[in-house]
């Protein structure tokens, strides 16, 4: 529930700032129920006028519907349980008092991609519109500052002089986001945002209007489709250490021996693949699949790469454009591509595709949900 204004203060009281004239803008933290981008439980949004913080917005919340089961991994982060927010409104149900909140600012994050990518699935799977947003990152612009071991969220707080004392309570993490970006214009004598962060090379990152339903989702939202089953806390029997994270870099593990009882006539056998890219399954586990089925794999493409799997949401339409498609601009997918385009037999698959090629070898419960459950689930039952 959203705190009333005495309480959202109390942390203000013990930071005090001092101000910098016309440097306004919104800072916002996001703590999420899972390991995709669009289930929010919890936002904190800190005004800040002159440098100083004039206003405070906190609320948790249901994620979207189909999207709301609590990763026992986030909860002992965060401490945010569905029990807690079993009777707040959901994410669409907050999102206007949200928007009315930042009005015309411009948001600040520590890091805005992760926050506006919140932002953008949350709306889509939603079914939202989207008003439209901008960001300015202040992990960019502490790095470009702060000569410090670390730039996560409490080194970088603790250089400008706030103390973080509640890690992971959005409405103190945004306010410690706020601080950072204060001290720095304070530092560098920078009045606006506009010119504090184009003075250390820190480009805006937006999320662009849309009406209705998307031509194109976002990768994020992309990548959950096929496996959302498994965020929906409506379907029973769910093993929670089958949650896939979406959010973390990817351990490469081991590249295991391929088994000698593999089937030559599986169509994975006899291919040397290679993974880039966030995957619904750990990269170690989809390595001991294609060890399994008779493939070798690599951690890096070489001559030998016959098939590359590409994650992060990444479809086959995408190869018209490879340039404009991210999981494609990886080291990886680009020294592929270039190997391909040179003569060499080099497939690029999308996850979906690995998928279907491992067959009935893939986790059972990440397999897709029958049809009638699938459309049940769709239409809200």
């Amino acid at each position: 529930m959203r705190r009333p204004a005495e309480q959202m203060h109390d942390s203000q009281q013990h930071h005090p700032v001092r101000g910098v004239p016309g440097l306004h803008f919104t800072a916002v933290d996001f703590e999420t129920a899972n390991g995709f981008r669009g289930s929010p439980c919890a936002v904190g949004l800190v005004r800040i006028r002159d440098g100083r913080e004039v206003d405070s917005f906190y609320t948790t919340m249901r994620p979207p519907l189909g999207f709301d089961r609590f990763d026992p991994r986030n909860v002992a982060i965060h401490g945010i349980t569905p029990e807690q927010v079993a009777d707040a409104p959901r994410f669409g149900e907050v999102f206007g008092e949200i928007i009315d909140f930042i009005g015309e600012d411009t948001l600040v994050a520590h890091n805005a991609a992760f926050d506006l990518e919140v932002f953008e699935s949350s709306l889509e799977v939603s079914g939202l519109d989207c008003p439209g947003m901008r960001c300015l990152c202040s992990v960019s612009l502490s790095r470009a500052t702060y000569e410090i071991p670390s730039h996560a969220l409490p080194q970088a707080a603790a250089e400008a002089g706030y103390e973080l004392t509640r890690h992971h309570w959005a409405l103190e993490d945004a306010r410690a986001c706020a601080a950072i970006v204060v001290d720095i214009a304070r530092r560098r004598q920078e009045a606006t945002l506009e010119t504090l962060f184009g003075s250390c090379g820190v480009e805006t990152t937006e999320l662009a209007s849309w009406e209705g339903i998307r031509d194109r989702e976002s990768r994020a939202t992309r990548q959950v489709r096929a496996f959302a089953h498994l965020f929906d806390s409506r379907i029973p029997d769910i093993d929670p250490q089958s949650l896939p994270d979406l959010m973390r870099w990817q351990d490469e593990g081991r590249n295991p021996q391929v088994s000698a009882e593999a089937d030559p006539q599986h169509p994975l056998y006899g291919h040397h693949v290679v993974f880039t890219g966030n995957l619904g399954i750990p990269r170690a586990e989809a390595k001991k699949l294609c060890a399994r089925l008779g493939a070798s794999t690599s951690s890096r493409v070489t001559g030998s790469t016959s098939l590359l799997v590409v994650g992060d949401g990444f479809e086959p339409s995408d190869m018209s454009d490879p340039e404009a498609c991210e999981p494609l601009r990886s080291s990886k997918a680009r020294d592929a591509l270039r190997r391909r385009d040179s003569g060499q037999p080099l497939r690029v698959l999308c996850e979906e595709d690995f998928r279907e090629l491992i067959g009935a070898e893939w986790p059972q419960g990440l397999a897709p949900l029958p049809a009638a459950l699938s459309n049940a689930t769709a239409a809200g039952m």
